[in-house]
């Protein structure tokens, strides 16, 4: 079982990682194998976890090196033949899809499609590209059901599956009950990020933790804050992650905005927000807003793919707000600033929906599912190669 992974930051390496871990706790766990490029925290994590780690040299994006690319990719699979192959997003996709074009059973998962990334010529060649590639995958595999009507809607037409992502409940859960005898008000979480120090934690907190990059959006919500400091006098923000957009956001930051960089865990943050919001302009089911609601917190989501569905039912009039709009998003966060008693309702009722809908261990056993039912179907047909 290989999977091909790019990228390698944000969050694809860690839905890969989780699939990865519970995976291989099963009795009768393949030996899995990772092709993905050295930088980035994957390439360690997955030796960490048990698997074996080939390097592959990938660009982020696809550029001149993609012959090459394909070719490497093509000879680590000559190399360790393996049953199935795993892309992962859209990359990984192109790659895999190109230099297997079929010949090993393949599933691509777009994590997000390719063509919403990009605009104009970029984004009907993307969209071409998908619609053709669509018949050297044995099954797509959608984060959400808006995911895939998307891909529908573009014309892409294939053997679908849709799986939402789940995460660690484990991992991304609440506070220990000792630390909830003050209210949060008064107080600040017991593992609270060392970037808040000196900060005054009685002062609301809204925390995004994103790739700092167009898709994220955050630039939009950095429109809404003076909006939202007028509403709620003191809050704070803190924007947790690195990206290609760090140097601009930051010079068209207001003042006291944190930038607090990547976290490897982003747990402390959620534990130490009043609000997590997630202003993106595009996605297929994000995790933040998942690994939030897993511990307790409440979340603010633009209504792009995935984040109706990723959220409890009767969220959705408090919890969403049209995308790439500064006044509807700074109205939403300074009016769940301003009620907690709401606050603390969502973050309960959210952190139960993740533990019923988006465990990682059911998003590991559906994927499971999808290769089993792969690899029975194409049994009959290596047995007839055989014998013909």
């Amino acid at each position: 079982m290989l999977h091909v992974v790019q990228p390698v930051t944000g969050g694809v390496p860690r839905v890969v990682l989780d699939l990865i871990q519970q995976h291989l706790t099963a009795p009768d766990a393949p030996r899995l194998l990772v092709a993905c490029p050295e930088q980035g925290p994957l390439a360690g994590w997955v030796t960490a976890a048990g698997a074996d780690w080939l390097r592959w040299d990938a660009t982020r994006s696809p550029g001149t090196a993609l012959p090459s690319e394909i070719r490497a990719l093509a000879r680590l699979i000559a190399r360790t033949r393996p049953g199935l192959v795993h892309a992962h997003s859209a990359k990984a996709g192109l790659a895999a899809r190109l230099a297997l074009r079929g010949r090993v059973p393949t599933v691509f998962q777009p994590h997000a499609w390719s063509f919403e990334a990009v605009e104009g010529t970029a984004a009907r060649l993307a969209r071409r590209w998908e619609v053709g590639a669509a018949r050297w995958a044995s099954r797509i595999v959608c984060v959400s059901e808006a995911e895939r009507a998307t891909g529908e809607a573009a014309g892409v037409r294939g053997h679908w599956t849709v799986v939402p992502n789940g995460v660690d409940t484990d991992r991304f859960r609440p506070e220990p009950p000792a630390h909830d005898v003050l209210p949060r008000a008064r107080r600040a979480p017991h593992d609270a990020p060392p970037a808040l120090a000196g900060t005054d934690p009685r002062a609301p907190l809204v925390v995004c933790v994103a790739r700092l990059c167009r898709q994220k959006g955050q630039d939009v919500l950095l429109r809404a804050w003076p909006e939202v400091v007028r509403r709620v006098p003191g809050a704070r923000l803190a924007l947790v992650g690195d990206g290609p957009d760090g140097e601009r956001l930051r010079a068209g930051s207001p003042e006291g905005v944190i930038f607090a960089g990547a976290a490897e865990d982003p747990a402390p943050w959620y534990r130490a927000a009043d609000l997590v919001v997630l202003p993106s302009r595009w996605e297929g089911m994000a995790l933040a807003p998942l690994e939030a609601m897993a511990c307790g917190r409440p979340v603010l989501l633009t209504d792009v793919a995935g984040a109706r569905e990723s959220l409890a039912p009767g969220h959705r009039a408090y919890c969403l707000v049209p995308p790439g709009d500064p006044a509807a998003l700074a109205r939403a966060a300074a009016g769940l600033l301003l009620d907690a008693p709401r606050r603390a309702a969502l973050g309960a009722q959210g952190r139960r929906h993740v533990l019923t809908t988006h465990d990682v261990r059911q998003s590991a056993r559906a994927v499971a599912a999808v290769y089993r039912d792969i690899l029975g179907a194409e049994r009959p047909k290596c047995r007839e190669s055989t014998t013909s």
